[in-house]
């Protein structure tokens, strides 16, 4: 009985192991201490904040200036960052999860030429808080409608994905 499948993700491959969840870049699960880059994404999320504090403060100035569809156009991008980062605030680039935390894997299907099908995968943490993290397939230009069905396959063999 095959013990791990696999499958291919947008920068990578999906483990799936009768334990845990591992996502690798290159498809060899020892290399995965090498490449964590961290559990958070607080550091993306700061750059974010930095630059939407910065068109905020330049819609304020255009404004001032008398600029008006300039200061809407940086409040339109500022506040939509911040919103970005208020929804993103509950995500983890975790790869490696663990199954008994999982509460839940849902699948978003491609929108074709739009976007990319993903899996968001439900899970508790360290800290006992609910995380998310997705998992982006393949898009069309990478055979990414065999890669979909070949993971959403995976996905319910294992019993890990709801519907």
């Amino acid at each position: 009985m095959e013990t791990e499948k696999i499958f291919k993700t947008k920068t990578g491959f999906c483990h799936i192991l009768p334990d845990k969840i591992i996502l690798t870049r290159d498809g060899i699960i020892g290399n995965v201490a090498k490449v964590t880059v961290g559990n958070n994404i607080s550091r993306i999320l700061l750059i974010y904040g930095g630059l939407s504090l910065f068109l905020l403060y330049s819609a304020f100035s255009s404004f001032q200036k008398g600029q008006t569809s300039m200061s809407v156009l940086y409040g339109i991008i500022g506040l939509f960052l911040i919103y970005g980062i208020f929804t993103s605030l509950n995500n983890s680039a975790t790869p490696i999860i663990e199954r008994n935390k999982i509460k839940g894997i849902k699948l978003k299907k491609a929108i074709f030429g739009l976007t990319r099908s993903q899996f968001e995968v439900l899970f508790e943490d360290d800290n006992e808080k609910i995380k998310k993290r997705l998992i982006m397939l393949p898009g069309s230009m990478t055979d990414g409608q065999n890669e979909t069905e070949k993971a959403i396959r995976i996905m319910t063999e294992e019993k890990l994905l709801n519907e």
